[in-house]
């Protein structure tokens, strides 16, 4: 089967290479030194699923079958791989290439799954939620730090099998019906990005700080609340479930703090520097907006605050800017501040 995976970055990367293995004729887009890397030597995958050299095409673009091939997609199966805020003019530029194709999202945050159906209204569009832990060490490089399943739904039942046939022969995939209750505990899961990017430090140092577990502890309290009020069903994915989530979220503070312990459990003892970080070291924007600035602006939606949501995006948005880390005493100031300011507008 051709298969396009838009964007090599970590998650990209680990998807293409383990399909090129698979036995599938891979082309991905890429840029600068990870497209010229990739060219010469292909993909090199280490890590938690084994040691691959995997053969792909890479392209800047992807190229349209043309006219006389009309008739004949380009590709059978295309998956998006880039950061939420470059989905949308990344589909627009392989539009001609992509035709019809069934699209598979996979991608942190809210909106990935609605921005490719704007930018395809042609396309069966299929979301995925990849649960496994990959860095990008370096252009053409990815380690596989924690090897969990990817989650796939969709509307379209025959693209969502296709998918979990074709990707679940090289990967463990699981496929959900509610695809929306799966993203908001994936979101819920994802709080642990955003403290590694401000600070510098993995997510397992994040967690086994005592003041930054507890910020991290109350930002996902806030997506809890945030994703109850707006009548979310949460699915079980991540070792976290419904019921977990809502014991967690009725238990005082420092009884909370047990769930990022468990996720730190699950990640093992390999430093994960967690996607947001990942953005900020290759000096490129993050998706802090379509994670912890999804939960603050669903939480206006619903009614419910999220004082501690906002001040991690404008934090992340900081060192961005700046370039500059955030020791974590200052954090935990910072988060002070906000708080109190919050309770005494």
């Amino acid at each position: 089967m051709r298969i396009a995976v838009i964007g090599a970055g970590a998650v990209g990367g680990a998807i293409a290479a383990l399909l090129a293995t698979g036995g599938h004729d891979v082309v991905v887009t890429a840029r600068g030194e990870n497209l010229a890397a990739i060219q010469r030597d292909g993909i090199r995958l280490r890590g938690a699923w084994g040691d691959h050299d995997a053969a792909v095409s890479a392209v800047a673009r992807l190229r349209s079958p043309g006219k006389r091939a009309s008739a004949v997609p380009a590709f059978s199966l295309v998956f998006v791989a880039t950061k939420a805020q470059d989905a949308a003019a990344a589909l627009s530029a392989n539009r001609a290439a992509i035709g019809d194709a069934p699209v598979v999202v996979v991608q942190n945050g809210l909106g990935g799954v609605e921005s490719v159906r704007s930018v395809l209204p042609g396309s069966p569009v299929v979301g995925a939620l990849a649960m496994f832990a990959a860095s990008y060490v370096g252009p053409g490089k990815v380690k596989i730090t924690t090897a969990e399943p990817t989650f796939v739904g969709g509307d379209d039942a025959d693209a969502t099998a296709l998918v979990v046939r074709v990707l679940g022969a090289v990967m463990p995939v699981k496929r959900v019906d509610d695809f929306a209750g799966a993203q908001w505990t994936k979101l819920v899961i994802n709080q642990v990005n955003a403290l590694p990017a401000i600070t510098g430090l993995s997510v397992q140092d994040v967690i086994a700080h005592r003041g930054l577990r507890r910020v991290l502890t109350r930002s996902m309290l806030e997506t809890v609340r945030v994703a109850k009020a707006a009548d979310i069903g949460f699915v079980t994915l991540g070792g976290l479930s419904a019921p977990i989530l809502g014991a967690f979220a009725r238990a005082p503070l420092w009884a909370a703090e047990a769930l990022p312990r468990q996720i730190r459990r699950r990640m093992g003892s390999t430093p994960n520097p967690g996607s947001t970080l990942q953005s900020i070291r290759r000096d490129q924007p993050t998706e802090i907006d379509y994670l912890n600035g999804a939960v603050v602006a669903e939480g206006e939606r619903v009614g419910v605050a999220t004082p501690i949501n906002a001040l991690i995006v404008r934090l992340v948005h900081e060192v961005e800017s700046s370039k500059t880390f955030i020791v974590p005493e200052v954090v935990i100031a910072r988060v002070a501040t906000a708080t109190h300011d919050e309770k005494t507008a």
